[in-house]
């Protein structure tokens, strides 16, 4: 066809309201029901078939945890052969797909996850990883959505960039998939993280095998129903669930390992690099290796600020989700002369916090997500107890005997260098060390100094010389930095997401930076009339 087609410029999803008696509440709770009222069985999707493994997890509901929504089959060192031999196998196909074939697979991806699918990804991730409503309608459909249109946008973006051509010839690059395959490995805590890590390789002409987190298979299954529908051809995502290490152990040194797209720990993170190093002369070319890992995510408040703007930030940006987002904050710097203000507005803005099923709308939080998190929360909040440092000041104790509920806590502590100031947590724990007034440049280091990370962060103040100041001095902090907003609900297309430091590769997911990763640009140059003679003028 002899055209040059355009991609839409695209405008971030509107959030749903899911007000009382509104269409989409009713379709959601319906779905909801639908979903509990049944036992799915969740395959492996390699090159495109369904397989059921003989070993298999049960998939349970984290806010009652009896509840079982299905099993999931995990992936056997057979089946992860079998992704990487079938990943290869579609990459031939899909990279002879012309841009806009591939961009209109995930333009419908879009409209399909706005329309039919939405109820269904929402429920599945409010059910999977109790989320709240409107913590799953920004996630698993708004954010999801924005991602498939705008990355899409940006692919179109960096194709169009290319070379001047002097008269005489003719310059251009092209923008090739990387050669082999990338390794997507997601984690429980954003369904749309979960699908777009996969996607955002595949948009650019790779072919992906993917590792979803065990706890959130359950809404990564409706994903793949998803891929299906909208026509992406067989074997350019590779469905894989099983155990990290296990995957990891085969999928890491195959010679064939293109590049890693990867969310989660710090710890994971690092022995994943460590395992590259050791096999960098087996692969075919040097993986690109793309991460967010975590955070240690603060507010730091100056004594112009407003106590009330302080106090809800803290509150929405530490226990939405139960802080198991990577952009949660956990620690706080207060001045003396406005701590009391704030803690009093806080405090009492927490007796109206509700805690409980996802299915009742009027819940702030829900449960974490498993019996390992909910160990490792309470047993820091433990020792926050036995400490002569510092202090819990709110109420409220940990039960899982239903779900794994535990309360909003904030601590109040003495040292600034805390356990719970440094230490990534992924609860609803914020640690709040009050400083001096007349020391604010020792705790703008402390906060600059503390933590390994520098994910997220945020600055309250009201002159506008000291908020020049501040964001000068935590320049290096964080990757995504917030002047009198919460550090949390970066959005596609307006803040690119990442972070530096032992927070990850910043390749900043929500922006063309990410995409430029997953390809190889090769410079191409036309010569229109050779030389016919090989002396130089002044040889003449």
């Amino acid at each position: 066809m002899n055209l040059i087609p355009s991609v839409p410029k695209p405008s971030n999803e509107p959030v749903l309201g899911y007000l009382p008696d509104s269409p989409e509440l009713k379709t959601l709770m319906a779905e909801i029901q639908s979903l509990k009222n049944q036992k799915i069985e969740v395959p492996l999707v390699i090159g495109g078939k369904k397989i059921y493994s003989d070993e298999k997890e049960k998939i349970v509901i984290p806010h009652d945890h009896q509840h079982v929504l299905g099993y999931y089959s995990k992936a056997s060192k057979e089946h992860i052969l079998m992704s990487i031999e079938a990943a290869m196998e579609a990459k031939e196909v899909w990279e002879s797909f012309d841009w806009q074939d591939r961009a209109a697979i995930f333009l419908k991806m879009a409209d399909l996850l706005a329309g039919k699918y939405r109820p269904v990804l929402n429920a599945s991730t409010m059910l999977g990883q109790s989320k709240n409503i409107y913590q799953a309608e920004i996630d698993s459909a708004c954010e999801l959505i924005d991602f498939y249109r705008f990355n899409t946008y940006y692919m179109q973006e960096i194709y169009r960039d290319q070379p001047y051509s002097p008269r005489g010839m003719w310059n251009s690059v092209n923008y090739r998939p990387l050669e082999g395959f990338v390794f997507a490995v997601t984690p429980f805590n954003f369904t749309s993280i979960a699908g777009n890590l996969p996607t955002s390789p595949a948009i650019m002409g790779n072919t992906v095998v993917w590792k979803p987190a065990s706890t959130a298979v359950y809404s990564a299954h409706f994903l793949m129903e998803l891929f299906e529908e909208s026509g992406l051809p067989n074997g350019v995502i590779n469905f894989l669930p099983g155990k990290g290490s296990e995957v990891g152990r085969i999928i890491l040194p195959h010679p064939d390992l293109a590049g890693i797209h990867f969310t989660g720990s710090t710890s994971t993170f690092h022995q994943m690099w460590k395992v590259i190093g050791e096999n960098i002369a087996t692969y075919k070319s040097y993986p690109r290796i793309v991460g967010e890992t975590g955070g240690k995510d603060f507010i730091f408040v100056h004594n112009s600020a407003n106590s009330r703007e302080v106090a809800i930030a803290a509150l929405r940006a530490s226990f939405e989700y139960c802080g198991q987002k990577c952009s949660a904050a956990s620690r706080m710097y207060v001045p003396k002369s406005r701590w009391s203000e704030i803690k009093k507005i806080m405090l009492d803005e927490l007796k109206e916090f509700k805690q409980g099923d996802v299915e009742d709308v009027t819940t702030m939080m829900n449960a974490v997500i498993d019996a390992s998190a909910y160990e490792k929360i309470t047993s820091y909040i433990s020792y926050v107890e036995e400490s002569t440092e510092a202090e819990v000041i709110t109420e409220g104790k940990a039960d899982s005997s239903r779900g794994y509920f535990i309360p909003p806590t904030i601590v109040e502590t003495t040292n600034p260098k805390f356990k719970t100031m440094q230490e990534e947590i992924f609860g609803p724990v914020l640690t709040v060390y009050v400083y001096d007034d007349n020391k604010f440049d020792e705790a703008l280091n402390l906060c600059n100094t503390t933590s390994i990370y520098a994910l997220t962060g945020s600055i309250f103040a009201k002159e506008r010389s000291v908020i020049k100041y501040m964001t000068h001095t935590l320049k290096n902090a964080a990757g995504n930095f917030y002047i009198n907003d919460k550090p949390t609900a970066a959005v596609v297309g307006q803040q690119p997401f990442g972070g530096a430091r032992a927070s990850g590769t910043n390749d900043k997911a929500g922006s063309y930076l990410n995409l430029i990763r997953w390809v190889s640009v090769q410079a191409i140059k036309e010569t229109f009339s050779p030389p016919k003679d090989f002396s130089y003028a002044y040889m003449r």
